[in-house]
């Protein structure tokens, strides 16, 4: 039981199901059933306290106190507002296509919550267990892509429908070097399961490896969950809510689970491809353990996220773009041809493989430094030679 808690708790939940009358083949898939369902209310149930941590968290960055009033420390703030929420009026505008108008918000959430089915959370527990992993995170995330297109086209309303148009643009640019920088991890751990990825951790994390391809899948997950500083889907003064403006009640409140539900499933994914996932001292001994290593990296890292929300003003969707196609996507191509490189090359000479990456990244991180202070001296030698044509021309 110490050494595998979760399989002797699956073969408990079997038993009792075969127990009751079930026969084998019925109780198996039911069993994955009752699993799957309790991982998913879970991680809804979790969305509770990760609302009332960001407000509080954005609050103390901000020199606000943030909810106080609702129950101890302002606890139950967010299920008054869940509340409030589902008491209000279910409001569908004039001409709204309403098969694709109240399927996009559960598509929504359901984009982030599959993502959690092959999330190893300790060793042992993990939803589905496939060979395909990263491939199975990028499908299910861009439903989330397919989400915000299906509300604001069904919404009949013209703010909703270039909201989405903007947003979708900005997600799909930045899938791009997000998926890109996968390679790295797939390559470095031999396998593109995610358990694997973690166990191919052991000798040393990836952020160690690979830091300049962590950095780049953290920042390209940001945009994709719709972070400050890539958080146009909401710029209120410019496209009043973005593609949900039309969703009142529980159906909005789905836009809004979802949202802060991938702050913190953004975080989890860097904890395992990147961080170690549950590996940590004593964790081959005590399983359990891995749950708590886990937990608090994955705090950790949700910490990062909520900081750079509180601190970073919003980005206009040029620069947005400019910063993803002539910046990220061509150092994230450099990222997976040093390492596909590196990798190959320094075991097959004999030299250590941690030195061998740490140094091709730095190598990489400084020719990155140089080009962008030669881009950056040509852009301020065009923008004094602009300055002095325009003065000889009023002269």
């Amino acid at each position: 039981m110490l050494q595998d808690p979760f399989g002797w708790l699956g073969a408990q939940l079997f038993g009792l199901l075969t127990r009751v009358g079930l026969p084998a083949e019925w109780a198996r898939p039911l069993q994955s059933f009752l699993a799957a369902g309790a991982l998913a209310t879970g991680v809804l149930l979790l969305t509770f306290f990760l609302i009332w941590a960001e407000r509080k968290l954005l609050a103390r960055l901000q020199d606000r106190l943030g909810p106080n009033r609702v129950g101890p420390y302002g606890l139950f703030q967010t299920i008054a507002d869940a509340m409030k929420l589902i008491l209000k009026e279910i409001i569908v505008p004039s001409g709204a296509d309403k098969v694709v108008y109240f399927l996009a918000p559960p598509l929504a959430v359901m984009s982030v919550v599959g993502l959690w089915g092959v999330m190893p959370l300790a060793p042992h527990l993990i939803g589905a267990d496939i060979n395909v992993g990263v491939i199975y995170l990028v499908s299910i995330g861009a439903i989330g892509t397919l989400a915000v297109m299906m509300a604001g086209w069904s919404s009949n309303n013209k703010y909703a429908l270039l909201g989405a148009f903007r947003t979708v643009a900005m997600l799909i640019s930045y899938e791009v070097p997000m998926v890109i920088a996968l390679l790295v991890p797939t390559m470095l751990a031999g396998s593109m399961g995610t358990a694997q990825i973690v166990e191919g951790q052991r000798g040393m994390w990836f952020i160690v490896l690979a830091p300049i391809a962590a950095m780049l899948f953290f920042i390209s997950s940001m945009a994709e969950a719709g972070k400050a500083p890539f958080d146009l889907l909401e710029a209120e003064s410019e496209i009043v809510a973005g593609y949900n403006i039309e969703y009142s009640s529980m159906a909005f409140g789905m836009f809004f689970v979802g949202e802060f539900l991938h702050g913190f499933t953004i975080a989890a994914l860097t904890v395992t491809l990147f961080l170690g996932g549950w590996l940590g001292p004593g964790v081959d001994r005590f399983p359990l353990l891995g749950l708590v290593y886990f937990g608090l990296k994955t705090g950790l890292v949700y910490f990062v996220v909520v900081w750079i929300r509180g601190t970073l003003p919003r980005l206009r969707i040029d620069q947005v773009n400019a910063f993803n196609w002539k910046f990220l996507v061509p150092l994230s191509l450099a990222v997976v041809a040093v390492t596909a490189i590196a990798d190959k090359v320094g075991p097959s000479l004999g030299w250590n493989r941690i030195v061998t990456m740490v140094t091709a990244n730095a190598g990489l991180a400084l020719a990155t430094v140089i080009l962008l202070t030669l881009y950056a001296r040509s852009v301020r030698r065009r923008e004094a030679a602009g300055l002095r044509a325009a003065e000889l021309a009023r002269a």
